[in-house]
């Protein structure tokens, strides 16, 4: 697996693509900010992100249910990394995104950001917690 570089962590939804980026060393992913699903599914947008950022993987929320069953949204999901898949030539991943808008919900709400403001940076506070589940997994599972 490749240990350096940028990874790129995204929380696909149908109107807005939560964006968070490691660091070079894969020890800390933080929030980016909002891709909109437009005509082309924010697609154009994230490819001109992974050029601009050299980005060497791309790691993408994949909605389960709290059974680990695969929720309604996780086929949507994988249409749009299938597309990804046809325009970047890094690899992708899809990771277990259970709980991730909560938690970034509760976060914020702790943080005591304001209703309106949470709404703006919640997907990509979620990208962030997927992010750092996939890089602290793959740290204590020795793939790193």
């Amino acid at each position: 697996m490749e240990t350096t570089g940028r990874f790129l962590g995204l929380d696909v939804g149908r109107r807005r693509i939560g964006v968070a980026v490691s660091d070079p060393l894969g020890m800390l992913a933080s929030p980016q900010g909002l891709v909109a699903v437009g005509a082309d599914g924010g697609l154009g947008e994230v490819c001109a992100l992974v050029e601009r950022l050299e980005i060497t993987r791309i790691v993408v929320g994949l909605p389960l249910s709290l059974s680990g069953d695969e929720a309604e949204e996780a086929q949507h999901v994988q249409a749009w990394v299938e597309q990804l898949r046809a325009h970047v030539d890094v690899p992708i991943e899809l990771w277990d995104e259970r709980l991730s808008t909560v938690a970034a919900e509760r976060a914020l709400l702790e943080g005591g950001m304001r209703r309106e403001k949470r709404k703006q940076h919640r997907d990509a506070v979620a990208a962030a917690l997927v992010l750092q589940s996939y890089l602290d997994a793959q740290k204590t599972s020795g793939d790193w």
